[in-house]
């Protein structure tokens, strides 16, 4: 174990998610989640082991009071794990055309994560805050903290792919592009597909399908990514917990000029009040439209699981088209992805046309941590992939930090 531990940060607007990983192994030694930052009720739950603990940290706290705890309380109790740390590995949601691979972060890489707030406006300032703190309370790791971008993965797009339909002048002065999401999930689960069709990942021709809160699709030719569902932000393409998706734009001008709302209004309905929410009106939780999708005293569990599988398999099917011919799987992957039977005969059962077959059986094991086939013998290959992010994040740190160590 020695030397071979990386603790991974994920610093999110309102929360913090870390955890200790063997980046040999793949092995989490401790995780934990702060949330409920700048609120009376920040708390901290952590887990070691088979061991469950919680606290409530102070009133209001948020990232650096976060990070004073799990130093100076929790590491400071856990030696052992303190003691073999050889790195800090940061998820940071969008480099913009800056990073196209995990880095060293040094004072030039912060200066690019600034310069592509204005697309992570939430998340951004809120890596910035947590690769700060973790410098200060871990000042021996100071130089080995990495920056791993879910943006990366998807810098192989063409140009077809990621331009927008918008005077070109935007892309060139601005930086307005499709980016996508989720490239850390959709770069983890390709390479665990390759490996169980037992092919280089360089000769894969997949499509991932991220499902949570936040989800987006990625067509994958030959192990890189050619297009994926969410665009200049993550407000793009599926149906999301609470994020619309696609939508015609003109609803946004509709909303202003004849609804009287305002561009602030407007960005918290789309991005905080849409999705399953907004179809439900009664929640966000895939869970509660899953179980009562057959209840007729709750059509808004049908209406909102129809209006999600329509969404997704039409962005398979148009993915299919970028194949080459050849179609290799779907991965289901995220936490309805890899949960949800429901949601995924109901997807695939409507690609029917390019060969999928549910096998209810195998579907419906295929739950809570269980990768494996969910399509008939004699079908199209769908399955479930657990990803696993922070085994890439701590991959990749330790990679590029030993490689410093070494020059």
């Amino acid at each position: 174990m020695s030397n071979a531990l990386v603790l991974v940060l994920n610093c999110g607007s309102s929360s913090l998610k870390f955890a200790i990983i063997n980046h040999n192994t793949g092995e989490t030694h401790l995780s934990g989640l702060a949330e409920c930052f700048n609120l009376p009720e920040a708390r901290i739950k952590w887990e070691t082991g088979n061991k469950k603990q919680k606290e409530q940290l102070s009133n209001r706290a948020a990232h650096t009071q976060a990070l004073d705890f799990i130093v100076n309380t929790i590491l400071s109790k856990e030696i052992e794990l303190a003691s073999q740390l050889s790195a800090i590995g940061h998820r940071i949601v969008h480099g913009g055309e800056y990073f196209t691979k995990s880095v060293i972060i040094t004072d030039e890489v912060i200066e690019g994560i600034k310069k592509a707030i204005p697309f992570a406006p939430l998340h951004n300032p809120a890596h910035l805050i947590g690769i700060a703190e973790a410098r200060k309370f871990l000042p021996k790791l100071s130089n080995k903290n990495v920056a791993v971008f879910d943006t990366a993965f998807h810098q192989t797009m063409p140009e077809w792919a990621y331009l927008y339909a918008l005077p070109y002048e935007l892309y060139q002065n601005h930086r307005i592009r499709r980016y996508g999401a989720h490239g850390t999930s959709h770069f983890y689960v390709s390479q665990q597909a390759a490996k169980f069709l037992n092919k280089p990942l360089e000769k894969l021709n997949a499509i991932s399908c991220h499902l949570g809160n936040g989800g987006s699709v990625t067509a994958i030719r030959n192990g890189k990514s050619i297009d994926t569902s969410m665009g200049l932000t993550p407000l793009e393409g599926l149906v999301m917990g609470t994020r619309s998706g696609d939508l015609d734009p003109a609803i946004i001008f509709y909303l202003h000029h004849v609804l009287s709302m305002n561009i602030d209004e407007i960005d918290q309905m789309l991005s905080k009040k849409s999705g399953l929410l907004g179809l439900t009106e009664v929640t966000s939780d895939c869970r509660y439209v899953e179980d009562h999708y057959d209840n007729f005293k709750k059509p808004e569990a049908r209406r909102a699981v129809d209006v999600f599988c329509h969404r997704l398999a039409k962005y398979i099917g148009a993915y299919t088209s970028l194949m080459e011919g050849r179609l290799d799987l779907v991965i289901f992957t995220g936490g309805i992805g890899e949960n949800s039977s429901l949601i995924r005969k109901l997807t695939l059962n409507k690609l029917s046309l390019l060969g999928f077959e549910v096998d209810p059986a195998r579907n419906l094991l295929a739950r809570f941590g269980q990768s494996g086939a969910i399509t008939t013998d004699h079908s199209r290959l769908a399955m479930v992939i657990p990803t696993n992010e922070e085994k890439v994040i701590a991959q990749d740190t330790a990679q590029l930090t030993r490689a410093l160590q070494n020059m």
